[in-house]
């Protein structure tokens, strides 16, 4: 059914004053500086998001109005973030419109005022809309951008981010799309009206710089050629059409997940004169961290995901705090063109927070009801996701201030044990990219200086339902599958090593709060050589991989929650930090997860499961995690977030792994901003009842483990034909039928 509009009354509306002049005409003439109004460039704030607020002292009705342009168009400007410019414009109107982007679709009942500090207020008498068919278009010495009213934070921004998203996210829609969404807007029960708002926020919280020559058409051209913009504004457009049906969610739960994160960089670094440009791996690995120099309370990285239903309205809301160490190498070359390496361990790197704004998320399709005879399935989560800025070295010479994009989430929830019990386990792979930037501090305030390092992050996160009173019996007595990836850096002969794994993991009997345990292993390295050379290297072997039922303290008590200790011979004591790393298990002991930090192996990231309860059959999963390649002068590294894998009657399987791609060109220092990237591959298909799985085909193959009910795989990569070598690790996770 289409969209009927009411009798078009009015074509475009002029924003005009009580005495009917334009509310503009009254703040021509301040000077492009805003007063007391918040400027995200003179003041970056931890635990904030990238994109200042300035919705002090609006009522729920008002939103404020900001025009930013790029520098060519406006030089004199109050500069801000983004090599962007703030400026008063000529003209603004406000109007309904549609998929078409026409302006003469419909009435828009407002007032409007201009604040102290020259920024144009508008109060809209049937609140401030929430759906993407109302308009705010600002222009300044003929040039116009638009943006969207429903601005989550109700400081409307009117810059080349706002108006892409209504060229190409709204532009993207037909009759039937937009229907849809604006059906969801007018429903009081369909929570995905509230995307647009989450959006046309977030576009304000990528760190991608407008060049300072830009032309408009140039600046979307620039936003159009980032591949995690364009692609985070697609699959945002896409979120929003999900109906009602696919807003349900649980009656009611609650629960806490101990997160397992590996994240990945390829980037440029500024900081060090002797390397200045060159490009930079690094590896981030959650950790614990102690509150209190005394070891009386401790933060760990942590998932919380609640669900519930109040007045027929369902909720799903999630929020994450994790606590990393981080460790870098940088590749560059000297003045001769031989390449070179230098290490900076984790000792160097103030421990940091990769944390995500509380917000709304998706469950689709909805949970079923098993009181009533139906099945509680797998689901996916989906969401708009925002993360934090943090600040390191607040105390020394150097202030770092650290920002992170926005992504789309797109994660598998297991199906939960009882109708309103929580998933066990919550697992992803996402790309966001973002930037280290020198502080000065002014008057209390941080003020932006130069970016330091410009990095470009794969990550995985894996959250596991905390359980209230863990016992290693759990995990006795049993075999389990696993995978595993770590880089290594620093060695003085091979500075850069990625190394993969997949083999059996055995366990004994327990021996108190600690385990025995032996792997089997078929390994797969890509390894640079200081010479810049690249080789692949495949072995196999055994090796003591025990466990500990790591104890955790908490406010009210201490207690064992499910957080395990992976070790060799040196568990550490109770709070201490083991040979190998930290780790987690499913309340059932059917998944385990572990970060590797400072192991023999590196840093990196380690999945178990035990046998599946089903086999594996024809169905169609999600394909997410990394692909790192390199060959004697480059190094790549491709994120998979929105790729597929299809298992066929035959035996056989079809990879599409699109996603970005980061590229290293090492002899000119070039490291390039994420670009749209694809891998397309048929494969032979491999498995057994015990959960091992090989695809291969060409010059890929892909060995892990199935687990479940066939509804999750766990892959390694190796790719040893050269001369470009290549190694990773995916997740495939099954995608719900109504999908």
């Amino acid at each position: 059914m289409r969209l009927n509009l009411p009798t078009l009354l009015a074509a475009t509306l002029i924003l005009t004053a009580c005495s009917g002049d334009s509310a503009i005409d009254g703040v021509k003439e301040i000077p492009n500086r805003f007063g007391n109004a918040v400027n995200a460039l003179d003041d970056f704030t931890p635990g904030s998001t990238g994109d200042s607020n300035n919705a002090r002292g609006l009522k729920p009705n008002e939103v404020r109005v900001t025009m930013e342009v790029p520098a060519s168009i406006a030089p004199q400007g109050e500069p801000t973030r983004r090599n962007l410019r703030i400026v008063v414009p000529d003209r603004v109107e406000v109007y309904r419109t549609d998929y078409t982007l026409r302006k003469d679709l419909g009435t828009v009942r407002f007032s409007t005022a201009t604040d102290d500090d020259g920024y144009l207020i508008i109060a809209f008498e049937d609140g401030v809309p929430i759906g993407p068919d109302v308009v705010i278009e600002a222009s300044y010495r003929g040039t116009t951008l638009k943006a969207l009213a429903a601005d989550s934070d109700r400081d409307v921004k009117v810059n080349p981010f706002s108006h892409y998203l209504v060229a190409q996210g709204l532009g993207s829609y037909d009759a039937f799309d937009f229907q849809t969404v604006m059906n969801c807007v007018n429903s009081s029960l369909c929570l995905n009206k509230y995307v647009w708002g989450t959006v046309a926020d977030q576009v304000h919280d990528f760190e991608i710089d407008i060049g300072t020559n830009a032309s408009i058409a140039s600046a979307l051209d620039r936003l159009d050629n980032r591949a995690d913009f364009k692609a985070y504004v697609a699959a945002m457009a896409d979120y929003a059409l999900l109906g009602q049906d696919n807003s349900d969610t649980v009656r009611a739960s609650s629960a806490d997940y101990n997160s397992i994160f590996l994240g990945l960089e390829l980037g440029q670094t500024f900081r060090e004169s002797n390397a200045f440009g060159a490009g930079q791996w690094g590896v981030r690995t959650a950790q614990e961290e102690a509150l209190t120099a005394t070891g009386s309370a401790y933060l760990y990285p942590a998932l919380t995901l609640t669900s519930f239903e109040a007045f027929n309205i369902n909720v799903t809301s999630l929020a994450t705090d994790i606590p990393y160490y981080r460790q870098t190498l940088i590749h560059g070359t000297d003045n001769g063109g031989s390449q070179t390496f230098f290490n900076r361990s984790s000792d160097l790197w103030a421990r940091n927070s990769h944390s995500s704004a509380p917000g709304a998320a998706t469950l689709t399709p909805p949970r079923s009801d098993a009181q009533n005879g139906d099945a509680i399935n797998p689901a996916r989560l989906l969401a708009g996701r925002a993360l934090y800025q943090s600040v390191t070295g607040r105390d020394s010479s150097r202030i770092t201030g650290w920002t992170r994009n926005p992504y789309y989430l797109d994660a598998f929830t297991s199906a939960p044990a009882e109708p309103d019990s929580s998933p066990d386990r919550v697992l992803t792979s996402y790309f966001s990219a973002g930037k280290a930037i020198e502080l000065q501090e002014e008057g209390g305030k941080l003020k932006r200086q130069d970016t330091l390092e410009d990095h470009y992050l794969s990550v995985f996160e894996l959250h596991l339902e905390r359980s209230s009173d863990f016992s290693l019996s759990t995990l006795a007595e049993q075999r389990y599958n696993l995978v595993y990836i770590a880089p290594r850096f620093g060695n003085e002969d091979d500075p850069l090593v990625f190394e993969t794994g997949h083999g059996t993991w055995d366990t004994q009997t327990p021996d108190g709060n600690r385990l025995a345990a032996e792997v089997t292993l078929d390994q797969f390295r890509v390894v640079r050589a200081s010479n810049g050379q690249v080789r692949a290297e495949a072995s196999s072997g055994t090796g003591d991989w025990n466990l500990a039922n790591r104890l955790s303290r908490l406010s009210q008590s201490d207690r064992y929650m499910g957080r395990l200790t992976l070790y060799e011979d040196q568990p550490g004591e109770e709070f201490e930090t083991p040979d190998m790393g930290l780790g987690a298990s499913t309340p059932d002991g059917s998944l385990m997860a572990f970060n590797l930090d400072d192991s023999y192996l590196g840093d990196g990231l380690v999945i178990a499961g035990k046998a599946p309860t089903d086999p594996l059959v024809p169905a169609r999963y999600r394909l997410q995690g990394v692909i790192v390649s390199m060959n004697d002068n480059t190094s790549r590294m491709h994120q998979i977030h929105n790729g597929s894998l299809e298992l066929h009657d035959d035996g056989n399987a079809t990879l599409t792994a699109k996603g970005v791609q980061i590229d290293h060109d090492i002899p000119s220092s070039n490291v390039s901003e994420p670009r749209q990237a694809s891998l397309d591959s048929s494969l032979g298909v491999t498995a057994t009842e015990d959960g091992e799985i090989t695809l291969s085909g060409g010059e890929l193959t892909l060995a892990g483990f199935y687990t479940g009910a066939g509804d999750q795989i766990f892959l390694t990569l190796r790719d040893n034909t050269g001369p470009e070598f290549q190694t990773g690790l995916l997740i495939a996770t099954v995608i719900p039928e109504s999908d």
